[in-house]
């Protein structure tokens, strides 16, 4: 399906997309750091405030200029800028996920990254043609509960979680973004049939639906179901507030796309006319300093070669189980959408 159908099915464009000004440009009279004197690169991003916003801030203090940030929905924002063209006043696009970049890529609409900004990022990481590069990953992980289900018993794919002894203890997301990417790549790797059969089949296994990873992680702690399908850092980041005792592991299935990791990452628009200064936005996401923050605030992982992740993610990225090359393709989301309505999962 075309971008431009995907962004029709989603939502409308006005409804979809704001703008503002995300960084120091807000402070008050309370001794912040000064206004910037004049405006910088204009952004469009995938990925929220609260994950992206510390990492704007300090490039704005860095270069002393306010940069404007266009939030909404990957998909959506994918979609805009294949209709705005040459016209768009975007500088710079942070996706969600590759498959948004690599569509934009195929549409001759990204420019070619320095190569000081490629070498960065380990290949598998980034567009072989080099038109963008991740920034952090997120693994999907099977999380489970340490007082109710021993790790001998976990599966080794998501897959098998259809499997009677599994009915009614296992939580997902069908209404995520995450678990839809997911659902896809199983798409991409296995066709449609093998597809609808894991779907029908966690249905028909009583799966609980939740309405987000947060919603999956909070009701394995609480006991209402044993095993979950979510991200990793979700978890992660309980563990980091409430201690080495918090009630949930982490298990990375080696098989069935189960640790599959999803890439965020950025790329610079070939109609912008700020080139430079958007190349130098994309270098600084790559900084020891913003991918330290990136893995301190949300416990992803940094992509940047040398940057260690945060203590708390004691599985190295290397050592995830996650199958090489590129599984996302946004123009497959609405047949993914589509698949999952006809299995009784949405």
């Amino acid at each position: 399906m075309a971008l431009r159908h995907l962004l029709t099915a989603l939502c409308g464009i006005g409804a979809c997309l704001t703008l503002a000004a995300c960084g120091a440009s807000t402070s008050g009279s309370g001794g912040g750091p000064p206004e910037p004197e004049e405006k910088g690169i204009t952004l469009y991003s995938g990925r929220i405030a609260a994950a992206i916003g510390g990492a704007v801030d300090a490039y704005e203090a860095e270069v002393n200029k306010d940069v404007q940030v266009r939030f909404a929905d990957t998909a959506d924002l994918a979609a805009t800028i294949v209709e705005e063209g040459d016209a768009s006043p975007a500088d710079v696009f942070f996706a969600q996920e590759p498959g948004a970049l690599s569509a934009l890529a195929d549409r001759g609409l990204l420019a070619k990254l320095p190569d000081d900004i490629l070498r960065r990022v380990p290949p598998q990481y980034r567009d072989p043609q080099g038109r963008w590069v991740g920034v952090t990953g997120r693994a999907r992980v099977i999380g489970y509960s340490k007082e109710n289900v021993d790790p001998s018993e976990l599966p080794d794919s998501p897959l098998e979680l259809t499997e009677p002894k599994w009915r009614g203890r296992v939580g997902w997301g069908p209404q995520t973004g995450s678990l839809q990417e997911y659902v896809t790549a199983l798409r991409l790797e296995y066709g449609d049939e093998r597809t609808r059969e894991w779907l029908e089949g966690m249905v028909a296994n009583d799966a609980q639906a939740y309405p987000n990873n947060v919603a999956i992680r909070d009701a394995i702690a609480a006991g209402e179901i044993d095993v979950g399908l979510l991200n990793h850092y979700y978890i992660a980041q309980a563990v980091a507030a409430e201690g080495e005792d918090y009630p949930v592991g982490v298990h990375f299935p080696p098989e069935g796309l189960g640790s599959l990791v999803l890439i965020a990452g950025a790329a610079v628009l070939e109609s912008s006319d700020r080139k430079e200064e958007a190349f130098d936005f994309v270098r600084s996401l790559l900084s020891e300093e913003t991918q330290t923050f990136f893995t301190r605030s949300s416990k992803e992982y940094p992509l940047a070669k040398g940057v260690e992740p945060d203590p708390s993610l004691e599985v190295p990225l290397k050592d995830i189980p996650s199958p090489p090359g590129n599984r996302t393709d946004v123009s497959e989301l609405q047949a993914t959408i589509e698949l999952m309505e006809e299995a009784g999962a949405l």
